[in-house]
């Protein structure tokens, strides 16, 4: 398509930049103070948006401002279009991770917190001090909103959404382990499934609902456990295992980790229970962002580095 470089010229790049923070915030305020101008510059921005789109594009609603159709499908094509304006720009920019100043906002369950957090941070405070992380715990459908709106720069979980501005990472694959306290359950490793049934569970659900993957392995077998507790946070149930006669089964990685910290024994599971995939999600108009590909690159080798003996296999 030919550049039609007259009607163009009619565009201001900054309208775009404050319709972005329009459709990202929803308030006209918060907009502005994303943009860093008065809210009335603000309040004028979209009254010149809504003149060039012909279109309302956010009407008053109780909950704050609502996107209109016709908003909501020029949301992703002007973000994308304005990280591609922001990479071409930076592009020839030499990047340091000794002297860069930036914040990354990375979306993780506490249960990766642990184990990756510690090694990231201690590498960052190293290698490059100005960067700093913003962690956030975000379930694994919320991250995609999150992402798209641009108030998560990297996800680390089990992601199996997504659309194609989305992009994916393996990171690394992990396994199941059954843990327990065995000086209270007196049983010592491996567990048979005869005992795996006898002691009540310990489960971690994030969607606040009693099942999890063993009880779909059990269901299979015609078997079923008795749950003793279910939290939504991994780092409570191996305190909760320590102290009384309970089982749990967590992601092997997790469990060596806690287990090797707490005095607590390990054993595989007596039941078939599907490998895991730990994978990075960023939105693709990172994909050049130096400093964004530097740390997707930080975290895989960190991931690779782990000493064997952690019961998951690192991404190739």
């Amino acid at each position: 398509m030919t550049i039609d470089h007259i009607d163009l010229s009619r565009i201001d790049l900054n309208g775009l930049v404050a319709l972005d923070a329009l459709l990202s915030e929803r308030s006209v305020t918060r907009a502005a103070a994303r943009v860093g101008i008065g809210q009335s510059a603000m309040s004028s921005s979209l009254a010149r948006l809504r003149i060039l789109f012909g279109d309302e594009l956010l009407t008053r609603a109780p909950e704050g401002m609502r996107p209109t159709p016709r908003a909501l499908a020029l949301a992703e094509p002007v973000r994308t279009l304005l990280r591609q304006v922001q990479s071409l720009v930076r592009r020839d920019e030499t990047f340091d991770p000794r002297t860069v100043t930036r914040t990354f906002t990375l979306g993780l369950p506490d249960s990766t917190e642990v184990l990756l957090g510690p090694k990231l941070l201690a590498y960052l405070r190293a290698e490059a001090p100005g960067i700093s992380l913003l962690l956030r715990s975000i379930d694994r459908i919320r991250i995609l909103q999150e992402l798209d709106a641009d108030r998560v720069d990297l996800g680390i979980g089990f992601f199996t959404e997504g659309q194609t501005h989305h992009k994916r990472r393996l990171l690394y694959r992990d396994n199941y382990l059954c843990m327990f306290n065995a000086s209270l359950v007196g049983v010592t490793p491996p567990i048979s499934l005869e005992d795996y049934l006898r002691f009540p569970h310990v489960l971690t659900s994030l969607k606040e609902t009693a099942h999890g993957v063993v009880d779909d392995a059990l269901a299979k077998l015609g078997l079923h456990r008795t749950l003793a507790v279910t939290t939504p946070r991994f780092l409570a149930v191996p305190f909760l295992v320590r102290s009384a006669p309970v089982l749990t089964t967590m992601h092997a990685r997790l469990a060596t980790f806690f287990a090797g910290a707490l005095g607590l024994s390990v054993s595989p599971a007596p039941v078939d229970l599907e490998e895991v995939s730990v994978s990075l999600l960023w939105h693709a108009s990172y994909d050049d962002d130096p400093a964004h590909r530097w740390l997707r690159a930080t975290i895989l080798r960190l991931a690779e580095a782990d000493p064997p003996g952690t019961g998951f296999t690192a991404a190739r």
